[in-house]
């Protein structure tokens, strides 16, 4: 078995009413946890590490701590800075998003084993995207 995490976040305005969406499937395709969060006023880069942290705790509620630790886990989004930030390509300048990269990489440290990231284009992530639309549409 594995996992797949898709994530997105955006805001509108940049800062703006930003929301964060992220969706978990397993290896058969079926959609095992998701979350559609409004976040306040925030940039689209805080609201995608949002979508991940998020998508990563609901991950982790859903399941016994021994499942999500054993099971591979894929996460994927659209943001290719927050990817390769991720992969420890890109460095975390911003001090908005350093304490958010520092959460992100400790959730994976304590909860999950093997863990790959993957930047995809938009029109393969609409799942998260949607999530993340419906958030800023709630609070917005």
């Amino acid at each position: 078995m594995h996992f797949t995490l898709y994530a997105d976040g955006g805001s509108r305005g940049n800062p703006g009413p930003a929301g964060a969406g992220a969706v978990v499937f397993d290896n058969l395709g079926k959609r095992v946890a998701e979350v559609s969060d409004y976040l306040g006023v925030a940039t689209n880069n805080i609201a995608e590490y949002e979508a991940i942290i998020r998508g990563l705790k609901k991950l982790v509620e859903t399941y016994a701590p021994d499942v999500v630790h054993s099971t591979p886990l894929a996460i994927r989004m659209d943001s290719k800075l927050v990817i390769e930030q991720l992969k420890g390509n890109y460095k975390v300048k911003h001090p908005n998003l350093v304490p958010r990269y520092l959460e992100v990489k400790n959730l994976l440290a304590r909860s999950f084993g093997t863990v790959t990231f993957e930047h995809v284009y938009r029109e393969s992530n609409k799942d998260a995207d949607a999530l993340a639309n419906r958030a800023m549409d709630k609070g917005g």
